[in-house]
């Protein structure tokens, strides 16, 4: 059975590594991609995952095939395309080491994924179903990602999402809002940050955005990022607060939610629990606080995949 099965994007983040010796800046190609992130996060902690997704036949596509290999990450579900190329991610950091980006995806790869490639076996045999908002942008890979998820809904899945708003990707912030809103309404887990809930609800306060979801969705639990502090879920009716940690060197902050979210649905099904339902509130602020630890360290070094921290590191920063 696997832990974890995801569709969607994987792509090349060109990350900032300082600058030549013209005085020019240097970027390190680093393997990328919200869903895959999040399995490459559950896979070095010890999960079962698999992807489901297209690349390029060319350099980048093959790259990122042997790095799925490389984290365990099971490839059946991979697709190659060789009429469009990999899709590539240029990544600016601000002196916090929070990230921008700069996409070439004209089209690409991931977005020219057809319902007919979805590998229904891999999800079929899952326990949790995952994806994002950015293989709905375009088709086919819309009319797969839709597939894909009413076939894991048929199949008793737990659906996990993340809108993982890229507006630049988008034709227009409405169609990138009501988009995101029919994904949402698949969920049992959504991970969302405050920049997306405003996007989604209009209302910057976060009190105020969670009633505007909780009213116009039946989402079972929510657990909303709040960067360096921490995370703030909903739960049975209970909204509460899980600090994060600040002690860590934040070098970049590119797959930290990706982290945060993969650490979750480890530290979940780790403990045997599958359905949200089935918590109980003192396990809930226990997996959020190891979720917040390893986000933490998904920070301390450049690239989102590379920077995944494995189970003893998040455990030695648990005890401190």
């Amino acid at each position: 059975m696997i832990d974890v099965t995801a569709i969607g994007e994987i792509l090349i983040d060109f990350t900032p590594s300082g600058f030549s010796e013209q005085g020019n800046l240097c970027f390190e190609r680093n393997p990328g991609g919200a869903p895959a992130n999040v399995l490459a996060c559950i896979s070095k902690l010890g999960g079962k995952t698999a992807f489901i997704g297209k690349v390029g036949n060319d350099l980048f596509g093959h790259y990122l095939s042997g790095v799925l290999n490389q984290y365990d990450i099971c490839t059946q579900g991979l697709r190659f395309s060789d009429t469009a190329g990999t899709t590539l991610a240029f990544v600016e950091l601000d002196q916090s080491g929070d990230r921008s980006f700069s996409f070439y995806r004209n089209p690409g790869a991931d977005t020219m994924l057809s319902k007919d490639e979805v590998d229904y076996d891999l999800i079929e045999n899952s326990k949790v179903f995952h994806c994002g908002s950015l293989s709905l942008t375009d088709e086919p890979s819309k009319t797969a990602t839709i597939s894909a998820l009413n076939y894991a809904k048929s199949c008793g899945c737990t659906i996990s999402c993340d809108p993982n708003l890229r507006l630049r990707l988008w034709r227009s912030e409405d169609i990138a809002r009501e988009t995101i809103k029919s994904l949402i309404g698949y969920a049992d887990i959504l991970k969302i940050s405050l920049e997306e809930l405003e996007f989604i609800t209009g209302y910057k306060n976060l009190t105020e955005g969670l009633k505007v979801l909780k009213k116009d969705f039946e989402i079972p639990l929510i657990l909303v990022t709040l960067g360096a502090e921490g995370c703030c879920y909903h739960f049975k009716g209970t909204t509460a607060k899980k600090p994060g940690f600040k002690s860590v060197n934040t070098l970049d902050t590119t797959g930290a939610g990706d982290a945060f979210l993969g650490g979750f649905l480890y530290g979940m099904l780790e403990r045997g629990i599958v359905k949200p339902k089935e918590l109980e509130m003192e396990v809930l602020e226990e997996i959020v606080h190891f979720s917040n630890a390893v986000a933490a360290l998904c920070t301390t070094k450049r690239g989102a995949i590379p920077a995944m921290p494995d189970l003893d590191l998040v455990k030695r920063l648990i005890k401190g």
